[in-house]
């Protein structure tokens, strides 16, 4: 019976102790995330609502 729990201990060790394998650990590359650029469409915006203003006023 001793002999039984000793190598029921010793199975249980051995197991955890080899759990993890030899190989290289994996390193992912970092994630990087740009900022959003504007687009050319955003320089066009501005003067655009300033012509449909002026339009507006003419218009009236």
């Amino acid at each position: 019976m001793k002999k039984l729990v000793l190598a029921a201990a010793l199975t249980a060790a051995a197991s955890t102790a080899f759990a993890g394998n030899m190989a290289e650990p994996v390193i992912e590359a970092p994630v990087i995330v740009e900022e959003a650029s504007s687009s050319s469409a955003g320089g066009v915006l501005v003067p655009l609502i300033i012509l449909a203003v002026i339009a507006a006023v003419a218009a009236d």
